[in-house]
């Protein structure tokens, strides 16, 4: 049953103009970044053959672009998230989901891995673009899949607090603009914290993911994020439930 709900998931924002929209811009950018950083690595080139240990083109360029690649989904997610729930009540039909002998697990993680599955696609396709590299120079690979691995927590993360703010409402818009809010809140935590340890800054998934951007893999940082997706993943599940009992 989550499997054809994640198909249906997936159909559906595949089946919306404004979806083909967003990731033409979003591909637009991830070209004007990626062509950006390496125009600007050929032309230091001279400087870095003079170091001893000079970064490579994956740290100089590939780095670069994953950690805007996160920054860009932070803004687009809330608007693919939007429609998941809130869509389905203001148009009555949650209310026969609920009724249907599918369970409000199912429901959730089926729109979930629906719209996970639509994101990867996002996140496969900078990995290519990057890999492109590989044509003329050397690449390191360990570094690439940790930022790919980085990359595939934080939209878990953020897909699912997304999923749990359009399950709050009717309104798809006041979805985007809640969730856009509430992961740009968490983001501003991580740039404005002075503190490395302090208690909010650890509460960032952006924190987390500059680790793993850097090359670093701790279980702290994998362990965090699992937590934080299966958090909202509950709170939405709960959130059904009520209004399966008939709460609004």
């Amino acid at each position: 049953m989550i499997r054809i709900l994640a198909a249906r998931e997936l159909h559906s924002l595949f089946s919306l103009p404004s979806s083909w929209f967003m990731l033409g811009v979003l591909q637009f950018l991830l070209a004007w970044s990626y062509l950006a950083r390496l125009d600007a690595w050929l032309q230091v080139q001279p400087q870095l053959a003079l170091l001893a240990n000079p970064p490579g083109v994956t740290a100089w360029v590939a780095a670069p672009m994953f950690d805007m690649v996160s920054l860009l989904l932070m803004v687009l997610i809330p608007l693919f998230t939007m429609r998941a729930f809130a869509e389905e009540r203001r148009n009555q039909t949650l209310a026969l989901l609920l009724s249907s002998p599918v369970s409000n697990t199912q429901l959730v993680l089926g729109k979930f891995c629906g719209l996970l599955a639509f994101l990867a696609l996002i996140v496969c396709t900078s990995l290519l673009m990057v890999a492109t590299l590989g044509v003329g120079t050397a690449l390191d690979w360990g570094l690439l899949l940790a930022n790919l691995l980085g990359l595939l927590l934080i939209v878990m993360s953020y897909a699912a607090f997304g999923i749990y703010v359009s399950a709050l409402t009717s309104q798809p818009l006041v979805a985007a603009i809640g969730g856009l809010a509430g992961l740009l809140g968490l983001w501003m935590i991580d740039v404005t914290a002075s503190d490395e340890h302090a208690l909010w800054h650890i509460l960032s998934p952006a924190f987390h993911f500059r680790k793993l951007n850097a090359g670093l893999l701790d279980s702290a940082d994998l362990g965090f994020f699992l937590l934080f997706t299966a958090t909202f993943l509950l709170l939405t599940i709960f959130r059904l439930q009520g209004n399966r009992q008939g709460g609004r």
